[in-house]
């Protein structure tokens, strides 16, 4: 089966929706009690066929929250064939506490999981969203719960029956609530995720429907959940199905009102149940620990994503308060601490010596007025990661502004400092090839080494280094003139 590419026109899908919706119910209706359930059982079934052929046919491309669908939609088509008498029966809402109540919680947690798969890489950028919207519609199931459903139960409603319809009506709009945020977060996607949120809708109006009428209030719920069932077949049909589980960025932010409303939304059952005890209502113990137990987890779980936001927060600005924004070197900052750090280690005894390295590079502003900043900037990076690479393990290597670089060495060098200034030499003077061209610069390092019973500080230590460096210019500039023997003979 060839299906339509996300550019392709939405409206068939729609068209094909309404169709089935207006046949459906137009069977359902003609058919006598004896075929109704067989309508329902074919209406049921269609999701999974739709779901399983464009799972074969590749256009949905993460297939976990699809199956873990798949495997909600087979829960309640098995408790349809196990229990096909109850189309024709009062039973959704009513609270029965039956094996079938069991199932169709069941599924419906599934689907819930299948959402929050979709989600993970969606709002990979606004977890805390996801989150905040789930909870949100968790805790607006419970005035559902208590003002429309609770009261018209029937006397016969079962205490096992309550709390599985009371936690099904909370699964189902913290799937709202979570279906909602995603199609906040970006436009593609919307297309499918509108008919899973009238999925959620319907199935919601369903349970209700069934809750507050009986007799013909029972075939109005049965064409809701056909509704719900022809409306989910629909969503992997449409052609922006697989833009669901595409990772976006963040939607609106997490800012003091969004804060506020989670806080209303948290507060809202234990405010009804302490209303419901004042009241001296019997049932009022049952909405704060069911609801208590489906959102005490998210809470944690929203807990433990802001201390991470907070951790990392912390981790980034202590990098950026120690490390260059450029090269991503240790920055003038840190390494004149590290400095000050090992030269009192020094004056301990605790360390035998301390080198530093002063590195200027030479003939790099030509290749800022001819190339750009961005070329430096390149150029600047790339001597970054040679130096690093040029020096030891153990040494530290920084940035103090510019095209000035540092190195700090701790313990004695030896005869290996000209070694490593040799390395640095080498390695800086490697052409860099750039977008607009091969360059080349040069470099000049001046040392300088601070042992036992030399009493200098950081300054002077610096000072030391940056003589020696602009020591070694001046040789450098000697050596390039040429000599009188070379020169051309002066005119006459």
């Amino acid at each position: 089966m060839r299906w339509p590419r996300a550019t392709a026109p939405a409206w068939p899908v729609h068209a094909a929706t309404a169709a089935a919706v207006v046949g459906a119910g137009a069977a359902y209706a003609l058919a006598g009690p004896e075929w109704r359930p067989a309508v329902y059982t074919l209406v049921s079934v269609l999701p999974i066929v739709t779901l399983l052929a464009a799972l074969a046919s590749g256009h949905l491309p993460d297939r976990r929250p699809w199956l873990l669908a798949v495997v909600g939609l087979g829960l309640l088509f098995a408790g349809q064939l196990i229990f096909p008498g109850w189309v024709n029966e009062p039973h959704l809402g009513r609270a029965q506490g039956s094996a079938l109540d069991l199932t169709q919680s069941t599924a419906h947690m599934f689907f819930l999981v299948g959402v929050a798969a979709a989600v993970r890489r969606r709002a990979s950028a606004d977890p805390g969203g996801i989150i905040d919207a789930t909870l949100f519609g968790l805790c607006a199931g419970g005035p559902l719960w208590e003002w429309v459903i609770q009261p018209h139960l029937p006397a016969a409603a079962q205490p096992f029956g309550q709390v599985l319809l009371l936690a099904d009506l909370l699964v189902l709009c913290g799937v709202i609530g979570c279906v909602v945020r995603i199609g906040m977060m970006a436009r593609p996607g919307r297309g499918t995720l509108g008919y899973l949120l009238v999925t959620g809708v319907v199935t919601l109006a369903a349970t209700a429907t069934g809750t507050l009428a009986s007799g013909s209030g029972t075939v109005w719920s049965t064409g809701l959940m056909m509704v719900a069932y022809l409306t989910i077949a629909a969503a992997p049909l449409h052609p922006d199905a697989p833009a669901i589980t595409l990772p976006v960025g963040a939607g609106p932010g997490a800012g003091r009102q969004r804060l506020g409303w989670l806080a209303a939304a948290l507060s809202a059952n234990p405010l009804i149940a302490a209303v419901q005890v004042l009241r001296g209502t019997e049932s009022a113990s049952l909405l704060l620990p069911v609801g208590t137990l489906l959102v005490v987890p998210l809470v944690l779980l929203r807990i433990r994503h802001l201390s991470g936001q907070r951790d990392r927060a912390e981790q980034t600005l202590a990098y950026h308060a120690t490390h260059d924004e450029l090269t991503g070197l240790y920055n003038r900052r840190h390494i004149a601490a590290e400095i000050d750090r090992a030269l009192a280690e020094v004056d301990r005894g605790t360390l035998d010596e301390v080198t530093i390295l002063l590195c200027d590079l030479d003939g790099f502003k030509p290749v800022n007025d001819r190339y750009g900043h961005p070329a430096g900037d390149a150029v600047l990076r790339a001597v970054a990661s040679r130096l690093t690479a040029a020096v030891r393990r153990e040494d530290l290597v920084g940035r103090l502004g510019g095209d000035e670089f540092l190195i700090l060495c701790r313990g004695a060098l030896g005869p290996e400092s000209a070694e490593l200034t040799a390395r640095i030499t080498e390695a800086v003077r490697a052409p860099f090839p750039l977008a607009a061209g091969v360059v080349s610069v040069g470099v000049t390092t001046g040392m300088a080494q601070a042992g036992p019973g030399r009493t200098v500080d950081r300054d002077v230590l610096i000072g030391l280094a940056d003589a020696a460096m602009y020591a070694g210019k001046a040789a450098r500039g000697r050596d390039a003139r040429p000599h009188r023997d070379d020169a051309a003979p002066a005119s006459r």
